[in-house]
C-alpha cells in the first residue's frame, strides 16, 4: 500500500510539473493529442447523453415549427453551422472544434436513432457546451422555440441552397413581427 501511494504522488507531482509547464498547448490552432481528443469526445457525448435520456420531444414535422426554426438559425447559426451553398466563414474556419454542418449530415431514418440525436440537440442548444463557441441559448429562448431550431436542423439534411433561401426569406416577414417573446423558462 506504501508503494502504491508513493507512485500515486510522484504520478501527481510528475503530472503537475508536466501541466504548469505549459508543455499542453491551448492554442485553437494546435490540435488536441489523439488520446485527449479521444477522451473529451467520450467525456462529452457520455455527458449529453446522461442529461438528456429523459427528455421528451415533441411531434416535429409541423410548418410552422419549421419557419419559426429556420429563423432563428439563420439569425443565430449560420456563422457556425454554415447554410446550404454557404462557404466557410472567419468564425467557423477558426474553431476547435469544428461546428458540425447540419446540411451535410446525413438524414436519419432509424426512429430511435433520431429521438436520441433529438434528445441531444435539444440539450446541447438550450444548455451549450463549455470550452467550445456553443452558447446556451436556453438563456434566452423558450424550449418551444428551441425545439423548432431542433426541427429545423433535422430538415437541413440535403436542403439545397435555392431550398434554404426560399424557407429563410419566407420566414423574413413573419420575423419582423416576431418580437423576442422567447423568454427563457
Amino acid at each position: 500500500m506504501k508503494k502504491f501511494l508513493s507512485l500515486m504522488l510522484i504520478s501527481l507531482a510528475l503530472a503537475a510539473i508536466t501541466i504548469s509547464s505549459g508543455v499542453y498547448n491551448f492554442a485553437a490552432t494546435e490540435k488536441h493529442w489523439p488520446i485527449t481528443e479521444k477522451l473529451i469526445e467520450w467525456i462529452r457525448i457520455s455527458s449529453i447523453n446522461a442529461h438528456a435520456k429523459d427528455i421528451e420531444v415533441p411531434p416535429l414535422d409541423s410548418g410552422d415549427m419549421i419557419r419559426i426554426g429556420a429563423t432563428h438559425y439563420h439569425a443565430m447559426c449560420t456563422g457556425c453551422h454554415l447554410a446550404p451553398g454557404m462557404e466557410p466563414t472567419e468564425l467557423s474556419i477558426g474553431l476547435y472544434p469544428q461546428a458540425p454542418v447540419f446540411s451535410q449530415r446525413e438524414t436519419i431514418s432509424n426512429q430511435a436513432e433520431m429521438l436520441d440525436l433529438a434528445r441531444g440537440y435539444f440539450w446541447v442548444i438550450k444548455n451549450g457546451i463549455k470550452m467550445t463557441a456553443m452558447p446556451s441559448w436556453g438563456l434566452s429562448h423558450d424550449d418551444a422555440t428551441i425545439w423548432a431550431m431542433v426541427a429545423f436542423i433535422f430538415k437541413m439534411s440535403g436542403m439545397t441552397q435555392a431550398q434554404y433561401k426560399e424557407l429563410t426569406h419566407s420566414t423574413r416577414d413573419h420575423a419582423a413581427d416576431h418580437e423576442h417573446h422567447d423568454h427563457a423558462r
